[in-house]
């Protein structure tokens, strides 16, 4: 298999853990997203620092890198936000619907033809999460909280391969900047999230704060860098699809840790099944294609 396709994968088993390390750090949605980003940005710069590397992108890419981290960044926040008003389950499968997203935007974005496969098989995810909103009203509004998050990963996967492709710069450079850009929109919102909402507990625990350089280091910073370098190399629609095989083991760690089998109704497995059979034929459609090109060099 392709180095590229196993760190792909890679970063899903990690992006798998973000869901339960939110439902175990006991902070709200803002401050949790929060102290992720900053303590995130801490770790990526002392790595730079302990590199001596002194890389600095262009003036006029510098905007487009702290876009993209904005993208990020809110994509955090309403993550979590649906996490919090519902289960790590839903929130996960929420996710889902960044290959519809993405088979729908990219080509307008991008100014390319649409692929009839690719909508497709997002009808499916589509159809999958449909089902679950139908049928849980419990969950609704931790449904449309994860609806609106994974519409803001997709562009952010999009603009991250776009601005990728174009300046060619390695993953930490990008990552800096773009985590710098997810820090700057979050401290621009806090007056506003904090004039509306009246939420506590704002201070974290030990417990917290161990859970969350965890989640800083492995499923923030290492994963990043990951998918930047996977982004590369395969196309935004292939891996936001890939991404759809993160509720799988998301769900799976909830159950161990949650109980949250508990919470899953007929309707919520077989919506599930639906988005597992879209990333089945994806990748059996993506591993055909590969196999009747010449490998690759890199």
């Amino acid at each position: 298999m392709n180095e590229f396709f196993i760190k792909l994968h890679l970063s899903v088993i990690l992006a798998g853990f973000t869901g339960v390390l939110g439902r175990l750090i006991s902070i709200h949605e803002f401050p949790l997203t929060f102290l992720r980003v900053l303590f995130a940005c801490i770790v990526i710069w002392l790595i730079t620092f302990i590199r001596a590397d002194r890389t600095m992108p262009k003036r006029s890419h510098i905007p487009s890198l702290l876009f993209v981290g904005a993208l990020l960044g809110m994509h955090w926040l309403f993550f979590y936000a649906s996490i919090k008003a519902s289960n790590v389950s839903i929130g996960v499968v929420c996710y889902s619907l960044v290959g519809f997203y993405s088979a729908v935007l990219e080509p307008l974005i991008n100014r390319h033809r649409f692929s009839v496969r690719e909508l497709l098989l997002s009808l499916i995810t589509l159809a999958g999460v449909a089902l679950i909103f139908g049928f849980d009203i419990q969950f609704r509004t931790g449904i449309i909280l994860g609806a609106i998050s994974s519409l803001l990963a997709s562009l952010f996967t999009i603009y991250n391969k776009r601005v990728g492709d174009l300046t060619q710069y390695p993953s930490p450079l990008m990552l800096r900047w773009e985590l710098l850009g997810a820090l700057t929109v979050l401290t621009v919102a806090i007056p506003v999230y904090f004039g509306i909402y009246e939420i506590s507990p704002v201070i974290p625990t030990i417990a917290d704060l161990c859970w969350l350089l965890v989640l800083a280091s492995f499923c923030t910073v290492g994963l990043q860098l990951l998918q930047i370098q996977v982004l590369k190399k395969v196309s935004a629609f292939t891996v936001n699809l890939t991404y759809n095989l993160e509720p799988v083991y998301s769900i799976l760690l909830a159950i161990i840790f949650f109980n949250e089998s508990a919470e899953m109704t007929s309707a919520f497995l077989v919506g599930l099944s639906m988005i597992i059979l879209s990333v089945a034929l994806q990748t059996f459609s993506t591993y055909r294609e590969r196999q009747s090109l010449p490998e690759p060099r890199v």
